[in-house]
């Protein structure tokens, strides 16, 4: 009999998770706790920016004229348990409040919601980032609180989603993590990939406590990358150095490559950022937290990089004050393709120069409305033309397609001032030069 899946949280990962599990060909039953998220998902909509997320959504979900019906919503916890043969949980896990540890309450209330109704055999599969030594805790909840005992068994399968291209990662993984204690757990999860790791995709069996550290170990790597290039920038402006020609010639060196080394103002988002600090704290808990006090200066490299926008901006516009200098920004994002601004650098370099004086006018493409809630006293525009009218400074801050592709000559003629600052590395110096601009990208003094 074939398996049926269930997605318990059906955010960013989990709404993608359940789409991409009906698109192998899974019956697949979604549950959250808001209905209006459950809402919008019967519709076909999906709460979020994902290129390609609502075309497979509506590809699926019951109830759309043309869709295959094998993808439903529920809010009822006893009807997940018992539709589904594998549970995979996609909660919340964000930074607590004043700490750096990860907040475990959305994964904890939901294992206690599910636990009650497994009265038959069943495989629960975290996919949230957790400390390590979460699985181990809550497999033996689930075998203490779920009726079936110990026949409701506990896997963990980190996801490895870039925003952005959370489809594609989902249906063609680079490699796919599982954390397991049985055979039975082991089988299921190959069964549930098997269209993936048949295309191609590496099947790493590994224990728990290895399969939560992978996906904070990868983050760590990625956070340093970025953070080293950054740093090398700060370098490359005291010694009148091109940050861009720097990453460019070491990229060669196959030992190191060449992504994530474009410098800029940093990373952000809902992961990197929340991930290595709960990875900080995770470490102090065990007693190992002299062997990441290196991350530590990882995300200061990476904060600093906001405020050195802002003292980029403040030279250019004559190293004074902002006060009554217009400040057009483009991005609000943390990265392109996505609506999401968590911890968002471009937002943050926006509040900071908004808070010292400066009328800041913002554009994102995609990201306007979630910024909008989040800083309500930043001025928006509905496009680029319209956000650097009367400029005085123009800031990239977000590396949108749409952004490379401007007409600087255009843009000319609407700001007050043709200077132009790349906090991304991203545009082209001699196009924007060539228009008449002032053009400055970080970690580049004199290119």
């Amino acid at each position: 009999m074939a398996l049926k899946i269930t997605v318990i949280g059906t955010g960013y990962l989990g709404a993608t998770h359940a789409a991409a599990m009906a698109e192998l060909g899974f019956e697949v039953l979604g549950l959250d706790v808001v209905p209006e998220k459950i809402a919008m998902l019967q519709r076909g909509e999906v709460p979020m920016y994902e290129p390609g997320l609502e075309e497979l959504l509506r590809k699926h979900v019951a109830g759309i004229e043309g869709s295959t019906g094998r993808l439903r919503f529920t809010m009822d916890w006893a009807e997940i348990a018992e539709f589904g043969d594998v549970h995979f949980m996609c909660t919340n896990t964000p930074q607590k409040h004043g700490e750096y540890a990860c907040d475990m309450s959305y994964v904890d209330r939901a294992f206690e919601l599910l636990a009650p109704h497994l009265t038959r055999p069943a495989l629960v599969v975290g996919k949230s980032t957790v400390p390590v030594g979460s699985a181990d805790r809550l497999a033996a909840y689930l075998a203490a609180h779920a009726p079936v005992g110990a026949d409701a068994e506990l896997a963990w399968n980190p996801e490895f989603l870039r925003e952005g291209f959370a489809v594609q990662d989902t249906l063609h993984p680079d490699r796919i993590v599982v954390g397991v204690r049985s055979e039975r757990s082991e089988k299921l999860l190959r069964e549930v990939y098997a269209g993936p790791v048949g295309a191609g995709s590496p099947f790493v069996v590994t224990d728990f406590p290895t399969a939560e550290l992978v996906k904070t170990a990868a983050n760590s790597f990625l956070a340093t990358k970025i953070s080293f290039i950054n740093a090398m920038a700060e370098v490359c402006e005291a010694a009148d150095g091109d940050v861009v020609k720097l990453a460019e010639a070491i990229g060669h060196d196959e030992r190191i490559g060449k992504k994530f080394l474009r410098a800029g103002i940093g990373f952000g988002g809902g992961c990197l950022p929340k991930d290595i600090r709960a990875f900080m704290a995770r470490a102090g808990e065990l007693g190992a937290d002299q062997a990441l006090t290196f991350l530590r200066e990882i995300d200061s490299i990476n904060m600093r990089r906001r405020g050195q926008m802002v003292e980029m901006a403040r030279e250019a516009l004559g190293g004074g004050s902002f006060l009554g200098k217009r400040v057009a920004v483009l991005g609000a994002a943390f990265k392109p393709d996505s609506d999401d601004v968590r911890d968002s650098p471009a937002l943050n370099v926006a509040g900071q120069i908004h808070l010292q004086g400066g009328q800041v006018t913002v554009y994102d493409p995609k990201g306007m409305p979630n910024a909008l809630r989040l800083f309500p006293t930043l001025g928006y525009a509905d496009t680029a033309m319209e956000a650097v009218r009367g400029a005085d400074v123009v800031l990239h801050l977000t590396e949108w397609r749409e952004f490379r592709e401007l007409d600087p000559a255009a843009l000319g003629e609407a700001v007050r001032a043709r200077v132009v600052l790349d906090g991304r590395n991203a545009l082209d110096p001699a196009l924007w030069r060539k228009a008449g601009w002032t053009f400055r990208a970080m970690g580049r003094p004199t290119a």
